[in-house]
């Protein structure tokens, strides 16, 4: 359990990155070379990618005893590019990655 809020952070940055991706994909299809390989490659790893977001919020949701209304914004954090790196800061300077433990995050 106490690994979760390291988890939690790793995959919000991931999220992010494959956002970055997606999108350079989609301007190089649609803009440079009319091309759908970057989206190809870029479009299943940014849904697994969300899907793990997901996954791993409602688990440090329940780990660190989150109130509803933070899981819902965090969850909506996952739907505009790049918010999950916002609501991953956010949460980290309020104390709200730690694990069940109470321990903070940055502990092993």
């Amino acid at each position: 359990m106490r690994r979760i809020p390291a988890l939690f952070a790793t995959v919000a940055i991931a999220e992010a990155v494959s956002w970055a991706l997606l999108l350079t994909g989609m301007f190089f299809k649609y803009v440079v070379v009319h091309n759908e390989i970057g989206v190809r490659i870029a479009g299943p790893i940014h849904g697994a990618m969300f899907m793990a977001y997901l996954a791993v919020t409602a688990m440090q949701a329940r780990a660190g005893g989150w109130k509803w209304w933070i899981t819902l914004i965090a969850l909506a954090c996952s739907i505009p590019p790049f918010f999950t790196l916002g609501f991953e800061r956010w949460a980290k300077s309020r104390g709200l990655l730690t694990a069940a433990t109470g321990q903070p995050a940055t502990q092993s």
